[in-house]
Parts: C-alpha cells; structure tokens; sequence
C-alpha cells in the first residue's frame, strides 16, 4: 500500500527536529573552534589561515554538488560560522614578543586606542596608558617603554609627537595608528632617533576583532627592530599590507577622501531637497537600501574624525575638482540628450574595470542576499 502522506505539521515537526539537530552540531563545533583558538594562541597561529579557510569552503561546495544541494548556500553558511568561530577564538594570543616589557598607548582611552590596549593585553604584555591629563607625569610613564603608539586625532597627531619623542628611549619603537601617513612619519623620523613605524588600521572602534582587518604598515627606520609588532598584527589575525608613506595617502585619497566627501555631498542634498525618508527607504531595492544605508552610517559617527580625514589631505582637493568637472560632463550628456556617448563610455569604463566588475556583480549578489534579510536595511 501507498504511504499515506505526511500532514504539513507533521512535515514540520521532522523539519524543526533537524533544526534542533542543527544547533545542537554547531554547539558542538563551537567547541572544538574554542579549543583550535587555544592551541592557537599557545603555539602563535594566527586566528585567521586563508589556505586553510578556502580548502574548507571548496570541500563543503563539492560534497554540496554531489549531495544535490546548493554550493553556494553551504558556504554562506560556512562563512556565516566561520565569523562566529573566529570570535570564539577572540580571547587570547600568544606573546610574539616577551622580550617587550612594557607598551604605551598614547590616548589608550579613545576609541581606537582601546582596540589596541585590548589586544596588546590578550597576548600578555604589559600596557599603560597616557591621556591628556597625564602629562605632568609623562616622563615617568614613558621611561624605559618598549613601544609608544600614538593613537590621538589627526590634527593633533604631529604636535603629540614632537612633544613626547624627546622623553623616549633610543631602542623604544615609536609609532602611529592615524588614517594618514606622511606627516606623521615625517614628525617621528624627525623627533625620535629610534625605529619608526606608521600604521594604519582600515576599521573603526565598532569591529569586536582584527581577523580579515586590514593594517597598513609604512616602513620607517630600523625596521627589524619593530617586525615583532608587525608578526604580532599577523597574529591578531590582521591582513597586513606595506606601503610607502606616499602611496598610501595617495591611495586613501580615493579610499576615504573622496567617498566620504561624496557621501557628505549626498547627505548634504538629501537634507537639502527633504524628500520622505521612510518612503525612500520603503520603495527602495536591497541594493539602493544598502546604498542609502552607507550614506547614512556616515552620520551616524564623530563629525570631527569625518572632516580631520577629509581637511588634512589636502592634495586631494583637486582630485575632487576633477571628480566635480566629470559630473558636470556626464550632466551635460544628459542635458544634451546625447545617449550614445553615455554609452560609449559606459563601456570604456567597464573596460577599466576589467575583470574586477564581474567579480563585484558575483560578490554584491550575496552581500544583498544578506541585506535583504538585515531588518536594519527594511522599511517595516
């Protein structure tokens, strides 16, 4: 006899037993990514192996194919998990170098300074603050220190230097975390006769850790004597780029300068024109929600660090001139009705672009997937 089929509660049953099943084998796994942290940071691994994250992932995707269910599903899910196993493993590091016995962060209270004031804890070292107030006692607290890293606002970023580089020792490693670099690397090369070094997190005081952030390194004098900072970034499970000190603002120009100038723009005339937001957002796809969304997280945050970012390049002023002159021609297309133009450099564009505009059409399908299900980025 035929089965009789199963009824939908019964089906659903079946369906949140396996749900339970699920949680129950991520738990488990939770686990055991808890343990691989404490091997981790025991024997100095970092927190995040991209060979070892991709063969991962292509596994799952061909056990998925074989098994009739999308490859592409399995690795959202995996990489969804694999986030989460990061944070659990997100507690303590090993202390590349013990050597070091004492840490200073300059402005340690601050939003990024506690990012770095946490982690240098997390593997062990021995780290002080000094704030603004604390200066009377400056030269006591700077004495016999290893590493001072400068984590202060822009504008005020050079005047701290010169300031405490007189009270450091030769063999101290003096370096800053602001989003430029020339100007402070030229303050500390000059003030401080020790190794030098200029970095730059690309993250703000939001992340919870480092794994898959970016730190951009400027070299600056006597660099063998601060690769153990660097080693210990690895560590922290950061992806470390080196740069010149030029190239690096040449590239944050267009980095951060001009899209959050443009942003700012957009703001500035959404505010102006003060359309219906909630009808905006309401009306609006994944894609332009997320796109309004990244304009509006602008707003969100510390003017003052939006316009140190934007007022002290200012090389870059004339890079948004020209960005200024090509929206008055692509306007003038439009005015002009000349339709053919328009697309003929749509085209040179794209060839620009290269292969780069077909990765990015793959990699936003997913990003909006995840948007599309992100109540943040939803009208109701």
């Amino acid at each position: 006899m035929p089965e009789t089929p199963l009824s939908l509660d019964e089906l659903r049953q079946q369906i949140d037993c396996l749900d339970s099943q699920l949680v129950d084998i991520l738990a488990k796994r939770a686990k055991l990514t808890t343990q691989v942290g404490e091997y981790k940071s025991r024997t100095g691994m970092p927190i995040y192996v991209p060979s070892r994250e991709a063969e991962l992932i292509a596994k799952r995707r061909e056990e998925a194919e074989n098994k009739g269910v999308s490859a592409s599903l399995i690795e959202d899910l995996l990489r969804r998990i694999m986030r989460e196993s990061y944070q659990t493993q997100n507690s303590q590091y090993l202390c590349v170098a013990p050597q070091v016995k004492k840490i200073i962060v300059v402005g340690g209270r601050g939003a990024l300074g506690r990012i770095f004031v946490d982690m240098f804890s997390r593997s062990g070292y021995s780290v002080d603050i000094l704030e603004q107030h604390d200066w009377d006692n400056a030269q006591n607290i700077l004495a016999d220190s290893d590493l001072v890293l400068v984590a202060v606002p822009i504008k005020m970023t050079e005047s701290i230097i010169e300031k405490l580089a007189p009270m450091l020792p030769k063999h101290c490693v003096l370096a800053d975390v602001t989003s430029t670099k020339q100007k402070p690397l030229d303050a500390m090369l000059k003030y401080h006769s020790g190794p030098v070094v200029g970095l730059h997190p690309m993250f703000g005081p939001d992340i919870v850790s480092l794994v898959k952030q970016v730190v951009v390194v400027c070299e600056g004098r006597q660099a063998q004597s601060y690769q153990w900072l660097v080693e210990q970034i690895r560590v922290w499970g950061a992806i470390v780029q080196t740069s010149s000190a030029k190239q690096h603002d040449d590239a944050m120009a267009f980095i951060q300068v001009m899209r959050h100038f443009s942003s700012f723009v957009y703001g500035a005339h959404l505010a102006g024109e003060d359309p219906d937001l909630e009808l905006l957002v309401a009306f609006s796809s994944p894609i332009y929600r997320l796109e309004l969304a990244m304009v509006g997280r602008l707003f969100a945050q510390d003017p003052e660090l939006y316009a140190d970012i934007i007022f002290n390049n200012a090389e870059s002023i004339n890079l948004l001139k020209r960005f200024r002159d090509r929206f008055d021609c692509a306007l003038e297309l439009l005015e002009t009705g000349n339709k053919g133009e328009f697309v003929k450099q749509f085209f040179t564009i794209g060839h620009w672009f290269g292969p780069y505009a077909k990765q990015c059409l793959v990699s936003s399908k997913k990003l909006l997937l995840k948007a599309d299900d992100d109540r943040v980025l939803k009208s109701q």
